[in-house]
């Protein structure tokens, strides 16, 4: 073993400091995932409740294996915006009688379940997870289809749902659904489409139109249970494949069928944690010291060895040219039992020599099928005439043109600074990273705040100086403060959570066991890598 040894001093004022900015952060993250949790508020809570239902994450705990984990996905989308935080709809990866699933479930405290722009963007980039990782689809609905008023951001791109239903099931991959309440118009395709679709007596409602748009479109006059109800739908219709008398009882009939399922993972789990025969080491420090690591102030570059010597098994890494482009770190090591290729910033800007190194070391694991791990902390590749004329963009090229065109599956995590093209390099959510999660010390944009400001100044002064105009000073630094305030605003790991850039921040102390329920995930698929199918690399 080459274990990793520590040189991080616990006692120290610098980690001290570290710590209580971590910890200042994550205090604000809690206050923001609070919102996700309470729905619609507690009028709309306590509503749902006096119906004798169960609210979603409720029965998604009663869906999963007891005692088993659940990694919630994008928990603050719509962040942000004017919709709240959540966006209606929780989303995340579950074990269900052994077997992993993509499990979705619309909160109906939140105007009923109705789908609004960024529910669209959260359901659609689960159902990209479920298909990149051959999940099946397990989804608990209640919604009365799209938000109206916003229906003009929902209708056209809203039909890639039921085309991804439709394209899982024709890959393979299991979908069930689960209906609580109402599934109306559009949302009558999910039950639809579903290869299982199990309905509640009396609860379950599901139609195109409901009886005011029959009456309006046809005259007819009709009543919920005789147009859509789960009665109608197992004895008529056979819309519904299983009737259940209670939400607990349909959520024991979808663990039936997840256990009929014969849906196997492409390669089995590792022996579990211990230091036995084929067991699994944890790291040899404590998870805890991952809070001082990280300085507040970006622009001071800290080691990512100390980050790796917590996260991986046994503190045990293999580092891959460690002497060339050492700002760039780059080695092997496991997680939870499965071999990782790991790439880390170390000083923050990319050289030359960091990205030829890390283009070899993404090919050398497409050859073995090993998965990437990339921890961000860059400021992006360095500029200046040396570095141009030495050849930064053709490298830089090379890295970008390995990243996109590798095949293993790659996790990134934002744990600082992730600026510009280093962005990019590193496997930035343009570059299809199967999960992208952030601490909340994380910080994205096209460049810094300040030196983004102090662009735009240069800029105008220029134009200014060259039509002979004078330059006003007291404006220029109105306007840069203004940037610099809306680009940091901008940076911010919530920011762009909300947004979906991401699919969580999450506290530092969880890396190791969100990156493990990642890579079991990503193991229900094959993992094979590219054999030579790169880009033309400019040498």
């Amino acid at each position: 073993m080459t274990v990793l040894a520590s040189a991080l001093d616990t006692g120290g004022p610098d980690y001290a400091a570290h710590r209580a900015a971590m910890l200042d952060k994550l205090a604000a993250l809690d206050t923001e995932h609070a919102k996700a949790l309470a729905g619609g508020g507690e009028k709309y809570v306590a509503r749902h409740r006096g119906r004798g239902k169960l609210l979603a994450r409720e029965r998604i705990e009663l869906l999963v294996d007891p005692d088993s984990p659940f990694l919630e996905l994008s928990p603050l989308a719509a962040w942000g915006s004017d919709y709240p935080v959540g966006a209606s709809l929780v989303t995340g990866i579950g074990v269900v009688e052994g077997v992993e699933c993509l499990i979705t479930a619309n909160d109906p405290t939140v105007r009923g379940g109705a789908s609004n722009p960024w529910t669209l963007r959260k359901a659609l980039r689960a159902n990209e997870i479920a298909f990149a990782n051959r999940l099946p689809v397990i989804s608990l609905v209640e919604s009365g289809g799209a938000d109206l008023p916003s229906q003009k951001e929902i209708f056209i791109p809203g039909g890639a749902l039921f085309r991804d239903l439709t394209r899982l099931s024709a890959a393979g991959i299991p979908t069930i659904a689960v209906v609580f309440g109402n599934s109306t118009a559009g949302g009558a395709y999910v039950p639809g489409m579903s290869d299982h679709t199990v309905m509640i007596r009396e609860r379950s409602k599901v139609f195109l139109g409901g009886p005011p748009l029959v009456k309006m479109a046809t005259g007819e006059e009709s009543d919920d249970e005789s147009l859509g109800g789960a009665e109608m739908h197992a004895r008529t219709s056979g819309l519904a494949d299983h009737y259940a008398v209670d939400e607990p009882d349909a959520l024991r009939q979808a663990r039936r069928i997840v256990a009929r399922l014969n849906h196997r993972k492409a390669r089995p789990d590792p022996a579990g944690f211990g230091a036995g025969a084929g067991g699994v080491l944890p790291p040899k420090y404590d998870e805890d010291e991952l809070l001082g690591i990280v300085p507040g102030d970006l622009k001071t570059p800290f080691d990512p060895r100390e980050v790796i010597a917590r996260v991986v098994d046994g503190s045990d890494f293999d580092e891959f040219k460690p002497l060339y482009g050492p700002s760039l770190v780059t080695g092997w090591a496991s997680l939870h039992g499965y071999p990782v290729g790991v790439l880390a910033n170390a000083q923050g800007v990319l050289f030359s020599a960091e990205s030829q190194k890390a283009a070899q070391f993404i090919q050398l694991a497409n050859q073995r099928d090993i998965p990437l791990v990339f921890l961000h902390n860059t400021t992006g590749y360095m500029v200046g005439k040396e570095y141009e004329q030495g050849g930064i963009i053709k490298h830089g090229a090379m890295m970008i043109n390995a990243v996109s065109n590798s095949r293993v599956p790659h996790l990134s995590v934002l744990m600082g600074a992730s600026y510009g093209a280093g962005h990019y390099g590193m496997c930035g959510r343009a570059y299809d990273p199967r999960f992208l999660f952030a601490w909340p010390s994380a910080k994205s944009a096209v460049m810094g705040p300040q030196q983004l400001a102090g662009v735009l100044s240069i800029v105008a002064r220029a134009a200014a100086a060259a039509k002979g105009q004078p330059y006003d000073d007291e404006a220029d630094a109105g306007l840069r403060a203004m940037v610099e305030a809306q680009i940091e605003s901008e940076s911010l790991p919530m920011f762009l959570s909300g947004r979906l850039y991401d699919d969580g921040v999450i506290d530092p102390r969880d890396t190791r066991t969100v990156l493990g329920l990642c890579l079991s995930a990503i193991h229900t698929a094959p993992v094979e890598g590219a054999r030579g199918g790169f880009g033309v690399f400019r040498m």
